[in-house]
């Protein structure tokens, strides 16, 4: 039986975008880190959806990042920048 795609793709919005990456930083970062990294941003680029953490202007450091398929919800890419 073949499974159901969603026109849009499976995320097909930032807001899901960004619940699917927050739900995979939390056990590789921490739930601390990944808190203190909000607001989270999202936009979409050919098909990908880049997801990122941010700072305050004042202090120094990187944020995670994901890239996420929006046809089918991978995981393409987890980091964090320094």
């Amino acid at each position: 039986m073949p499974s159901y795609r969603p026109p849009q793709g499976y995320v097909p919005d930032a807001t899901t975008a960004i619940a699917i990456a927050v739900a995979v930083w939390k056990p590789i970062y921490g739930e601390k880190e990944i808190g203190s990294q909000k607001p989270y941003r999202a936009s979409l680029k050919n098909g990908k959806w880049f997801v990122t953490g941010s700072l305050p202007k004042e202090q120094a450091g990187g944020t995670a990042i994901a890239e996420i398929s929006k046809a089918d919800g991978r995981i393409l890419r987890i980091s964090h920048g320094k």
